[in-house]
């Protein structure tokens, strides 16, 4: 995937101790913990956290699903790069790719289902306009 595209949102970080797992390698939940954390990064940067907070909204993960090519293991650094693939009435689509560094080998692909609800009631609630029009949408 080419560098700078709009849309893609990149972060680069360290395999740290806590992330390790019995088997020596990147646990799963540091997988879905950077997923989570680079789609609010994400949002926050496209200027989206404003838009949610005027409509007493939020985004909740419906589903997650991760596939795994190659571990990552202490100390590696692995770029992660996320992009809004989908965008419908109450839900949102959005993808990631996990890369070796060193090696620029793909380690891992996934994607969260994202629903957008009224913070007060729980319920899905439609992405307004001024939101949606923030989102460049991918399809990678």
């Amino acid at each position: 995937m080419p560098g700078d595209v709009p849309g893609i949102y990149r972060v680069t970080f360290t395999v740290t101790p806590d992330m390790i797992d019995e088997n020596r390698h990147m646990n799963n939940v540091a997988y879905v913990q950077w997923m989570q954390d680079i789609a609010i990064e994400h949002f926050s940067a496209m200027g989206g956290m404003a838009d949610m907070e005027r409509e007493h909204a939020a985004w909740v993960a419906r589903s997650h699903h991760i596939e795994y090519l190659s571990p990552a293991f202490l100390g590696e650094q692995i770029e992660l790069a996320t992009w809004v693939s989908n965008l419908r009435r109450v839900r949102s689509i959005r993808r990631y790719q996990f890369t070796h560094v060193a090696s620029n080998k793909l380690i891992g692909e996934g994607q969260t289902e994202w629903i957008y609800i009224d913070r007060e009631t729980g319920r899905p609630k439609s992405v307004p306009g001024s939101l949606a029009s923030k989102f460049i949408l991918r399809d990678l």
